[in-house]
């Protein structure tokens, strides 16, 4: 059988499961009720499950296990899908251990008389988080090698080092667990969310973490205009902004107008508020819900003058002290940023080797009373693209990688795994599109070209000029689901399955009525059709990214060679991730290639699905700056059905679970519709979901959530993977 010509089913059975329906099971359990998050779990309280998608709380023993395989022997490997698992938190203070230990290089730094010994560099006994490791305790020591594919790409280290988050999700991608926060409360009306912090924890450089760096965060950076300039929508609720209170030194409460019990949810999502401070630090948009006071005061006017803080500003090259604290706020451009993760840069992201060591402060330890992280360094060593980066991964030069290893890769990783000492892991994910063509709504640089596409028809009739079924055997390997952006049928707010394939389907012949019906019926002598403005060919502008996860732009190519069926020219601008950001920033783009992954967890990660979110909007920054300021900024959407998308996803904030899933079925009714980004093909491992493993790490999962919310492969616990030799 052609790898070429291979279909999903033909790829699932050769993965050594002979029952198809036990893989898809395996990949994606069946929803299951859960209670609504109205009513928190009590400080003392275990988190309970949560009922959101990719699944609905699968214990590790409901997980659908391999079949016996073909008396053949399978081609493509036989534990590629294998079981979810992860490691565990506990929290029973009886279980937790009394002495601990810690890496021989911290050892030697106490003994220097460099570090307090590590019982004084831990939170107090009864606070500190304890993590049972996936199989066994780790061994000290290593350094992990990844690729990374320059300034840019920043989420490389973000999501290993996402233990900063206040709240987070279990292995599942379903349970909201305890991170930063020991506990949380929900107020029985539902206006107050109080979070609980371990007393003792400490940052990297060892300054007391505390509610003052929530309230710094909140009073010195969150309501400074001149650096957050547009309120966080998920701080919002119907439009109204939440406030930050200090209970105490180690108690800090979230108050809102009306009742917000999702804003859990939001807390341990990845959002402005709940990715934590690396995160949002990296990305520059001075989220993260605190900070670290002690360190960054010194960058502010507030606490010496404007012109001082401005000097220092250019003194280190920046035009002033604005630019100059963002820079300073990221964990990945500054190594003297103090943080909260496992590991710490000491070489940053803006060189040719970002390099990481251990974080002699973290606050988190296994059972045995050892200090994590197990691993010592990491070092992402700069990549050219995603080919440089997959060569190195099957010569073996890399010990775990998830990050920009291609599917179409999959049969010459498999070749070289014995040759590499590796194993290949697939970890399916949920979102509808791995490939989407966000379109740019709220562009207005080209007045014909942006009547058009803010015209739903004249989406409609691009987006039923796409083969999919093309692109998934040419890209996918046909393993993917061609269709809409909607999420996977099985997951909780999926639409029903129609709606993955509505506008979605090759249809040439609708396609050139519609655009006949238009007014774009004259054609030049290439076929191609007409402006009506006489400035010659209907052409658009597609931007594509290159060292993505998937190869965009020759994606983009293919889509190109299909639409000169239905007479539309499109010219292909492959640009640099933060240019191409930059664009659709400035609402200059008219077309632009990415992901909708998180979109799944619609309200958790809505930047994907809808306008909404300031810190990245790809379908209208104009658009989404409206909805984020209450009106105050940006421009108000044309489109009647965005706004009544934005007045269902504003107003569901509030809701029980029940009328929330509601409401994001009728959303993603509404977003498929009218095709503001036009799904082509994805519920694959194509994205993060083909993950590469040295043979000698110890406590990686053989399957692990590939979702936005989870922070892949941050809810695997990278903290506790070890080289066993």
């Amino acid at each position: 059988m052609s790898l070429k010509k291979m279909t999903r089913r033909d790829f699932l059975k050769l993965a050594g499961v002979t029952s198809v329906g036990a893989v898809v099971a395996a990949c994606a359990p069946e929803p299951t009720k859960a209670p609504a998050p109205t009513a928190a779990p009590k400080p003392t309280d275990a988190p309970k499950p949560t009922a959101v998608p990719p699944t609905a709380a699968p214990k590790p023993t409901d997980v659908p296990k391999a079949t016996t395989a073909p008396t053949a022997a399978p081609k493509l490997g036989a534990t590629l899908i294998g079981k979810l698992e992860g490691p565990t938190i506990i929290r029973e203070t009886a279980q937790f251990p009394k002495t601990f230990k810690e890496a021989p290089m911290l050892a030697d730094l106490v003994k220097a008389g460099k570090l307090p010994e590590v019982a004084k560099r831990l939170p107090d006994p009864a606070d500190l988080m304890v993590i049972k490791p996936l199989k066994e305790t780790g061994k000290y020591g290593g350094n992990w090698r990844r690729a990374f594919t320059g300034p840019a790409d920043h989420e490389n280290g973000n999501r290993i080092n996402s233990a900063d988050k206040i709240l987070h999700f279990d292995y599942t991608g379903n349970k909201i667990i305890p991170m930063l926060a020991k506990d949380w409360k929900v107020s029985d009306d539902g206006k107050t969310i109080t979070i609980y912090l371990r007393k003792g924890a400490k940052w990297s450089n060892g300054d007391p973490f505390t509610a003052n760096d929530f309230m710094f965060w909140y009073e010195d950076v969150y309501l400074n205009k001149a650096l957050v300039t547009t309120p966080f929508f998920e701080f919002q609720i119907n439009g109204k902004n939440g406030v930050m209170k200090k209970v105490d030194d180690y108690t800090v409460a979230y108050e809102f107008p009306e009742p917000y019990p999702y804003f859990v949810y939001i807390l341990a999502g990845s959002t402005s508020m709940g990715a934590g401070f690396a995160t949002r630090g990296a990305f520059q948009t001075n989220g993260g819900s605190y900070c670290p006071s002690a360190y960054l005061k010194q960058f502010l006017p507030k606490y010496s003058s404007e012109d001082a803080v401005n000097a220092k500003a250019k003194a280190a090259g920046f035009d002033n002290w604005v630019s100059y604290f963002k820079n300073r706020y990221s964990w990945a451009l500054n190594p003297d940023c103090p943080t909260m993760t496992p590991w710490r840069t000491v070489s940053p992201i803006n060189t040719p080797t970002w390099g990481m060591e251990r974080n002699p402060y973290f606050w988190q330890v296994d059972t045995e009373g050892n200090q994590l992280p197990y691993i010592d360094k990491l070092t992402m060593t700069l990549a050219e693209n995603t080919e440089v980066a997959n060569l190195r991964a099957i010569a073996g030069e890399y010990d775990c990688q998830e990050r920009h290893m291609g599917l179409a890769k999959l049969p010459v990783f498999l070749e070289n795994q014995q040759k590499g000492n590796y194993t290949v892991h697939l970890d399916p994910a949920f979102n509808g599109s791995d490939l989407a063509l966000h379109m740019g709504n709220a562009y207005e640089g080209d007045a014909e070209i942006a009547a058009l596409i803010k015209n739903k028809d004249f989406r409609h009739a691009l987006s039923m000029g796409i083969d999919r079924d093309q692109l998934n055997e040419a890209f996918w390997l046909g393993v993917g689901t061609p269709g809409s952006t909607a999420p996977a049928p099985d997951t909780l707010y999926s639409p029903g399955p129609e709606w993955n394939k509505k506008w979605a389907t090759l249809d040439l012949k609708q396609s050139n009525d519609i655009l006949d019906k238009l007014g774009y019926d004259k054609k030049d002598g290439e076929g191609y059709r007409l402006r009506k403005d006489g400035k010659g060919r209907l052409r658009l502008e597609m931007i594509t990214v290159p060292g993505s996860f998937v190869p965009y732009t020759p994606m983009g190519e293919m889509i190109k060679q299909q639409w000169k069926k239905i007479g539309v020219d499109v010219d292909i601008k492959e640009t640099e991730r933060n240019l191409a950001f930059g664009k659709t920033a400035n609402n200059e783009q008219q077309i632009i290639t990415w992901a909708n992954d998180g979109s799944e967890m619609l309200y958790l990660f809505a930047r994907h699905a809808l306008p909404v979110d300031t810190a990245e909007s790809h379908m209208g920054m104009a658009y989404a700056k409206w909805f984020a300021s209450g009106g105050t900024q940006g421009k108000k959407p044309e489109d009647p059905e965005m706004l009544r998308a934005f007045d269902l996803f504003r107003a569901a904030m509030g809701q029980k679970e029940e009328d929330q899933i509601k409401s994001a079925k009728e959303i993603w009714k509404i977003i498929v519709e009218q095709q503001w980004s036009i799904g082509v093909v994805g519920q694959s491992p194509a994205f993060m979901g083909v993950r590469i493993v040295k043979n000698n790490m110890g406590n990686v999962p053989e399957r692990q959530v590939n979702a936005q919310h989870a922070r892949t492969p941050c809810t695997s616990g990278p903290q506790t993977f070890f080289f066993k030799s």
